[in-house]
């Protein structure tokens, strides 16, 4: 599995601002879509791309567009903080949903929605989640994907955790991964650490799952 770290001094600055506990929800969301926006930029230099002419004012030059643009699926709810960047990046591009919570009990992924294209055998997919902590959750969602025929899939993250990159690479899944921060690792309620917290509850508010 590829794995991609973004150093780049803005991207960082993001990050810190994330991770502050001091950063309020408004300017949360802001920071985190302007470190998507970097992440995406970053994923998208592999994307294939065909020419075209256009017209200046003045003369013909070679014009560029993508081939083949992405389905954007991100991870909801924590997802939903990345997506507007994203599209904002790639407008071209159509995004799908998967819907799921930690039980907070077993630390396993409980899946409560999907919307995607029955057929993705031919399409590049964006996988948006601003932290990968086990991998639990994104392994699933990308076993959604690969049982769509994705062959191409690029997560973006804003951290993940060197247990998360081993669980990925074990997988066998055809993935890439785009991020800010490989953080220390999980402690025993299984947050990255030293982490950001709680990636939806800091963008929206607090909310707990219940589960019968």
């Amino acid at each position: 599995m590829d794995v991609l770290v973004v150093q780049h001094p803005l991207a960082q600055t993001r990050l810190t601002a994330l991770r502050d506990s001091r950063t309020d929800s408004a300017n949360f969301r802001a920071a985190l879509h302007e470190l998507t926006t970097m992440l995406a930029y970053e994923a998208a230099r592999t994307f294939e791309a065909a020419t075209f002419p256009v017209h200046t004012p003045v003369a013909v030059a070679k014009g560029t567009r993508l081939s083949n643009p992405p389905l954007i699926v991100p991870v909801l709810r924590a997802g939903l903080g990345m997506a507007d960047a994203t599209l904002a990046l790639l407008p071209e591009s159509s995004m799908g949903f998967v819907g799921l919570a930690r039980d907070e009990k077993t630390f396993e992924p409980r899946p409560y929605m999907e919307s995607l294209p029955d057929d993705l055998s031919t399409r590049p997919v964006l996988v948006l989640d601003p932290m990968v902590a086990t991998g639990g959750s994104l392994e699933h969602c990308c076993r959604l994907l690969s049982a769509r025929g994705c062959v191409d899939m690029t997560v973006l993250c804003a951290l993940t955790t060197p247990e998360a990159i081993r669980r990925l690479e074990q997988s066998g899944l055809p993935l890439k991964l785009v991020t800010a921060s490989i953080d220390d690792g999980l402690n025993e309620s299984m947050f990255i650490t030293p982490g950001l917290g709680d990636a939806g509850d800091r963008q929206f508010g607090a909310y707990a799952p219940h589960f019968e």
